[in-house]
């Protein structure tokens, strides 16, 4: 799918964006995090679609070291999560987007629930997480490991450069060497849920190769917000990409309950 994509100067380095609609509208923006060997092409037409469901503009980028955002250094480091958290608050500022809903995937989601945590949820409408981490699980760790050696001896490496081009190696080694590395093992959010006040909706997958409910349910007891949860049977731990209507129905009808 040919995507039109931008570059904007976010901390002075090169960031790939994409703007659906106009962010100079008054009403709320959604802002997509995508996960961790994700960018902006990997969210297909799915902004796309919320968008026009909602009707609602929206900015999808893809995190530096990822698509044709500017590369970063290897390895990263265990807080890596933490420092995207705050990139989302200089994009943020960058387009002077005071009101938003934000739609995080995977990583993308433990980004948005530390973003969320750590400013009182500051102009912030509702979260949208699919397949949220907020600890790690051994069932997690397992899949990853298996997926570096089919990066080492499949085709995977080649169907990632089709997204990320010359970011293709720190984009996969970037995520799966901070997840696989020891120090990692005693990474926890559940700290900042607390903070959270907003409605949030979360959606899993019944067949999620990369985590269990475990994780829903922490976020269900930590957040102080309302929290919807979707369950998707036969999904796995991408329910826009895998189940894509079922998806979109769920979050189309949360923003909607939320705008109205």
């Amino acid at each position: 799918m040919n995507i039109p994509t931008e570059i904007a100067y976010i901390n002075g380095r090169p960031l790939e964006h994409r703007v659906i609609g106009s962010l100079s509208s008054k009403k709320p923006v959604i802002l997509f995090l995508h996960e961790g060997l994700g960018c902006i092409t990997m969210w297909r037409d799915f902004p796309d679609r919320l968008s026009n469901a909602t009707g609602l503009s929206a900015l999808v980028y893809s995190r530096f070291g990822y698509g044709k955002s500017d590369t970063i250094p290897l390895p990263r480091p265990v807080s890596f999560m933490h420092d995207e958290a705050e990139v989302l608050n200089a994009l943020r500022s960058h387009f002077q987007i005071d009101d938003c809903f934000v739609v995080g995937h995977s990583d993308g989601a433990s980004i948005a629930l530390i973003n969320a945590g750590s400013n009182g949820c500051s102009g912030i409408r509702g979260l949208l997480l699919e397949a949220p981490h907020v600890f790690v699980e051994e069932y997690c760790l397992s899949r990853i490991a298996e997926v570096k050696e089919h990066y080492r001896t499949s085709d995977l490496r080649g169907k990632l450069r089709r997204h990320h081009g010359d970011n293709v190696d720190g984009a996969f080694l970037g995520w799966n060497d901070v997840w696989l590395n020891p120090q990692f093992r005693n990474w926890n959010i559940e700290s900042y849920l607390s903070a959270i006040t907003v409605p949030v909706l979360l959606l899993q997958g019944t067949a999620d190769e990369y985590g269990t409910m475990a994780q829903i349910e922490s976020v269900k007891r930590g957040v102080n917000g309302p929290v919807d949860v979707t369950l998707i049977d036969r999904c796995g731990h991408s329910p826009h990409r895998e189940f894509p209507d079922e998806t979109l129905a769920a979050m189309s009808s949360f923003i909607s309950r939320l705008i109205d």
